[in-house]
C-alpha cells in the first residue's frame, strides 16, 4: 500500500540525510532550510555560479524556485539545471508566480523545457499558467481549485514529452499528485497555513528531499507538510506561532502519527 511507502520514507530521509541544493527566493530561505533540517535532510542555499557545479555533483536534488526573479538569477538557475542534467540529479521546479507576468511564465516554461529528471511543485494557478491555460491567480496566490489544474498535467506531459517529467505536485486545500498513469489526492492541512509565507516553497524543498530517496517522495512531502500543519494548528494562536510549531511537528512526526492522520485516495483524473 502507498501509505506504507510514505511512512517508510520518513525513515529513509532521516537515515540518508540527502543534500538538497536550494536556488530559492529571498523570502523563504530560513523557513525552507529549517524544514529540511527538521525532516532529516541537509540543506544548502547556493547562489554563486563559481560553486554550483561542484555542489550539484555531490547533491541528491536541486530546487529551482523563481520567487524573487531577476536576470542574474535566471542565468544562474540555467547553470544549475544544466549541471543537474549533467550529473543526473533530480530537479524540483517551483514556478512561483507563474502567470502573474509574462517574464515569470516564460522563465518557468524555459526551465521546465531545459530540465531532465523533473518534478514540478506549484499551486493550481501556477500549474495552469505553466501549461499555457487560462488561470485566475493573483500574484503568487492561487485563485483556482487544485483539482482544476489536473487538466493541465496531461498538457504539460505532452509539451515535455522528450523530457523525464516524473511527477506534478499541486498544492491547495486538497493536494493532488499526478504521477502520469494515476494520481492521488490528500485531504489534510488547515486554512491557517495559507497565512504563513513560504509554506509552498518549503513544500518544494521537502519534495526534493523525499523524492530524492524514494519514488513516493511527492506524496510523502505533501503528507508531512499537511499533517504537521494540522497538528501544529491545534495549539497555535496565529500564523507566527503556527510557523514555529509547524517546524517542531515536522521534526517529531513519526510513521504511527502519519498513518493515524493521513487522508489519501488513489484514482485517475476521470474518477476522482
Amino acid at each position: 500500500m502507498m501509505i506504507n511507502e510514505i511512512a517508510d520514507n520518513l525513515r529513509y530521509v532521516r537515515e540518508q540525510s540527502p543534500l538538497v541544493i536550494n536556488l530559492t527566493n529571498d523570502v523563504v530561505m530560513n523557513i525552507s532550510a529549517n524544514m529540511l533540517l527538521a525532516c532529516g535532510a541537509s540543506p544548502i542555499m547556493a547562489h554563486s555560479r563559481r560553486e554550483l557545479v561542484e555542489l550539484i555533483k555531490v547533491a541528491q536534488a536541486v530546487v529551482i524556485n523563481i520567487g524573487t526573479l531577476d536576470e542574474v538569477r535566471v542565468k544562474r538557475m540555467c547553470v544549475a539545471i544544466e549541471a543537474a542534467n549533467q550529473f543526473d540529479k533530480l530537479i524540483v521546479l517551483d514556478p512561483v508566480g507563474c502567470g502573474a507576468t509574462r517574464y515569470r511564465t516564460e522563465t518557468a516554461q524555459q526551465f521546465a523545457q531545459l530540465a531532465n529528471h523533473l518534478v514540478i511543485r506549484a499551486n493550481a494557478s501556477e500549474i495552469l499558467a505553466l501549461a499555457g491555460l487560462p488561470q485566475h491567480g493573483q500574484g503568487v496566490d492561487s485563485r483556482d481549485d487544485s483539482r482544476e489544474a489536473l487538466q493541465a498535467c496531461a498538457k504539460l506531459r505532452q509539451q515535455l514529452r522528450n523530457k523525464a517529467l516524473l511527477e506534478i505536485s499541486i498544492s491547495g486545500a486538497i493536494d493532488w499528485i499526478d504521477r502520469g498513469v494515476d494520481c492521488y489526492q490528500l485531504s489534510n492541512g488547515v486554512p491557517l497555513m495559507t497565512q504563513i509565507t513560504g509554506t509552498g516553497c518549503s513544500l518544494s524543498a521537502l519534495t526534493a528531499a523525499y523524492r530524492a530517496v524514494h519514488p513516493a517522495g511527492c506524496l510523502t512531502a505533501a503528507a508531512v507538510m499537511s499533517i504537521a500543519g494540522e497538528l501544529a494548528a491545534k495549539y497555535s494562536r496565529g500564523p507566527a506561532s503556527l510557523q514555529q510549531n509547524l517546524i517542531d511537528e515536522i521534526y517529531q512526526l513519526d510513521a504511527a502519527t502519519l498513518r493515524a492522520h493521513l487522508n489519501i485516495e488513489q484514482g485517475d483524473v476521470t474518477t476522482l
